[in-house]
Order: structure tokens, then C-alpha cells, then sequence
């Protein structure tokens, strides 16, 4: 049977040097997932980046490729590295492991909730890696090589969404955050034109932005932005108070609609960049 990891949605015509990928909309757990894992369902969805892959559905229709995880990060986690292991998840030693609950494998909720039964065993941390995260970015890494073949540059979107306040162990508890925090790194993973147009677009829409804060762009912004090598990464939170009611987890349908239009137009302009800019 084939497993629901990932889809992926080419433009129908006028490809552009695009790609969308979307880490944590998923919210599928494998049968050989589900009797280790004790988060509770609620720290699932509040967790995952919900309806972000609704938000940029229209992305091919401007000529982009979209990839979107159907997991759930608590399966693993498609915007870390697969040797970023805790040494609490993987029983015995790990060639890489750190000290921190929350790398490829959540050993806790943000919550601080216990996610995991037990550790893995070496076969489970490697069934995760094979099935899920080692494929995905196989895939992320040949659409980027594609576009960076036909056009001679790629621009890789990394779309997630981010609580509105900052949660308590973060470094801006209490704090509201802007409507959109586009990372790149300190502006290091794409050229300062596309940086640049993502707040542009957003201002344009009326929304506030903030640059690299909270989140500076994670493992798929800081591995694949390599603008030497022709290839940029931007990384574009969402404040979900824009189309989410945080409580309930349910859609607001205006501010879908509203936010839906900002996603496609943050492609639509990317998707229109000359080459010759960012050189």
C-alpha cells in the first residue's frame, strides 16, 4: 500500500524556478509509528503548521512546484537534519546526538509533555529516516536541481506558520509577533532581492513583518539557500492568528481567504524574479 508521506504538484504550464515545500501541515502517524508515541492528539494539530498547504495550493498556478509533507513532525521532524538526535529518543549511543528534546525526533511536546513511550531502537530511528525524512528531501533536492538546470538559478519557499504569541521556554514569551517573520539566516541563505520582495509583498497586504525573529529558517533554509551555488532559501512564517482561531484550531474563512491571496502573491513574485537580479 502506498503511504500518504508526501505529494507532490507540478505547475501545469509555464513552470517557473520555484518550489514550495511545506514540512509540517501533515498530521499522518504510520501503524508502525502509533504504539510509541504518547503525545497527546491535541499537541498533534497544535503542533503541526495546520491549513498551511491549503494557503499555497494555488502556488502552481503561478508556475511553482509544491511539495507537501503529510506526516506529522512527531513522526519526524522534515526541517532538521536526520542525524539532529537527541540521546534521550535513540536507545545506546548516537553518532550525533545533542542535548535537546525537540530535533528530528520529538521527545517532548512544546508543551513539555512526554511524546515518546520509550526511546526508539536503532531500526525505528532508521525506519523514520529511510521511509520518511531521507525521501522527502531526495525529492526537494532533484526539484531544485531541475530548475536550477532549466534556469539556471531555484528559489526554495519554506513555508511554515508560527503561534501568534511566543510560547513560554522561547526567547519572546508573551510577545506578540509580527504577521510575517521571513528567515534567511541574518540574509546569508538568498539574495537581498528576494528578501526584499517577500516584505514587500506582505507590507503590500497590510501586514506587519520582522526579519529572522523569532525563527531565522531552519535546517531546509540554512542546507539548501546557497546562493553561490545559484540555489536561494527563504523561509516565511505565518502568524496563524492571521486565518487560525489558536483555541479552537478551526479556520477563520476570511482570514483564509486574505492570507491565501498573500501566499499566492509571495510566489507570484518570486515566481516573476529575473535571473539576472540576483547575480
Amino acid at each position: 500500500m502506498k503511504r500518504p508521506w508526501f505529494d507532490i504538484v507540478e505547475p501545469k504550464s509555464g513552470e517557473a524556478p520555484v518550489v514550495v515545500e511545506i514540512p509540517h501541515a501533515g498530521l499522518f502517524v504510520p501503524a508502525e509509528v502509533l504504539p510509541n508515541l504518547i503525545a497527546p492528539a491535541r499537541a498533534l494539530a497544535r503542533d503541526a503548521d495546520l491549513f498551511v498547504d491549503e494557503l499555497y495550493e494555488d502556488a502552481p498556478l503561478e508556475g511553482a512546484t509544491l511539495i507537501v509533507a503529510r506526516t506529522s513532525r512527531y513522526v519526524a521532524d522534515l526541517n532538521r537534519a536526520e542525524d539532529d538526535v537527541d540521546a534521550g529518543v535513540v536507545a545506546g549511543d548516537h553518532r550525533a546526538a545533542r542535548p535537546q528534546a525537540r530535533g528530528l525526533i520529538w521527545r517532548t511536546t512544546t508543551d513539555d509533555e512526554p511524546a515518546l513511550v520509550r526511546p526508539l531502537t536503532r531500526d525505528e530511528y532508521a525506519f523514520r529516516v529511510d521511509a520518511v525524512h531521507r525521501p522527502y528531501h531526495e525529492s526537494v533536492r532533484t526539484l531544485l536541481e531541475r530548475k536550477v538546470a532549466r534556469f539556471g538559478y531555484a528559489i526554495l519557499l519554506c513555508a511554515h506558520s508560527m503561534p501568534s504569541v511566543g510560547r513560554a521556554g522561547h526567547s519572546d514569551a508573551g510577545i506578540a509577533r509580527a504577521d510575517v517573520v521571513p528567515g534567511s539566516r541574518g540574509r546569508t541563505s538568498a539574495h537581498k532581492r528576494i528578501i526584499d520582495a517577500v516584505e514587500a509583498v506582505a507590507t503590500s497586504h497590510g501586514r506587519s513583518v520582522e526579519h529572522d525573529r523569532p525563527y531565522r529558517g531552519g535546517w531546509s533554509t540554512s542546507f539548501y539557500g546557497r546562493p553561490a551555488m545559484h540555489c536561494h532559501a527563504i523561509q516565511v512564517e505565518l502568524a496563524r492568528r492571521l486565518y487560525l482561531d489558536e483555541q479552537t484550531l478551526c479556520r477563520i474563512p476570511a482570514g483564509m481567504s486574505a492570507t491565501k491571496r498573500l501566499c499566492r502573491a509571495f510566489v507570484a513574485r518570486l515566481a516573476s524574479m529575473p535571473g539576472d537580479a540576483l547575480t
